[in-house]
């Protein structure tokens, strides 16, 4: 089932080229736009550059995940998952009866951790595939560009996960970009310090391996808790 959806997410967000093109012509716009501002100090570019990479990605993947649960709570297919998982969870029970054992969890965490990882591909991954770029357009060398491109990595899929309950209380909302900002913004600070603090401490060939760790433990702890927060904050805003 996580396939099929992951599937289908793709396709669509394939047919609407604009949810990928926008976060990406964003992140470089914000890229671009910070050296003209300076202006020819390198010194200064180098040494701003990782504050300004993390939150042009945050800032580009919150682009995108407004619509994440919008369009399925619209069309009602939230609804008919909820209905599925209720008849799964009926018949677990039937099924385990007389041994002692419990049902096991319904389809919407499992739909909602395909669909995140969906959003992933289609945003978090191209801006990491743009990193090259980025790294050119702000002087980086090239082991600055590999530890980049392990932040966003980590980073981004991350983002997506701490992300999603706020976006799922606020899919039924007709204006409810801003209060997602104020949800996901405070979320998405731990990721924010430890991605840049690993991108400064690579442009001075520090050890990076303690900031990378706590990236990735961030990036699994989210993908294990937020499927099932965000599923329940959907089911809130079923009802």
């Amino acid at each position: 089932m996580m396939w099929r959806v992951f599937c289908l997410e793709l396709r669509v967000a394939f047919r609407h080229g604009a949810d990928i093109a926008g976060p990406l012509w964003f992140f470089l716009m914000v890229i671009t736009l910070f050296p003209l501002s300076v202006g020819p100090q390198p010194q200064l570019l180098a040494r701003i550059a990782p504050g300004i990479i993390q939150v042009a990605a945050l800032l580009a993947s919150l682009l995108a995940l407004e619509r994440l649960f919008r369009d399925d709570l619209q069309d009602g297919s939230l609804e008919q998952v909820k209905l599925l998982a209720v008849t799964l969870a009926a018949v677990g029970r039937a099924q385990v009866r007389g041994r002692g054992g419990g049902g096991g969890p319904g389809p919407l965490p499992a739909v909602v951790l395909a669909k995140v990882l969906a959003h992933w591909a289609v945003t978090g991954l191209p801006l990491m595939m743009l990193s090259p770029l980025v790294a050119l357009l702000l002087g980086m060398d090239v082991y600055g560009w590999k530890i980049m491109a392990l932040t966003l990595l980590l980073g981004t899929p991350a983002l997506g996960f701490l992300a999603a309950p706020g976006v799922a209380l606020t899919a039924g909302l007709r204006r409810g970009g801003v209060l997602l900002g104020i949800l996901v913004l405070p979320l998405s600070v731990p990721v924010l310090i430890f991605a840049t603090a690993a991108m400064d401490a690579a442009s001075m060939h520090l050890p990076v391996d303690g900031y990378l760790a706590v990236l990735g433990a961030l990036l699994a702890g989210s993908a294990t808790l937020s499927p099932f927060a965000t599923a329940a904050a959907l089911r809130i805003s079923v009802q």
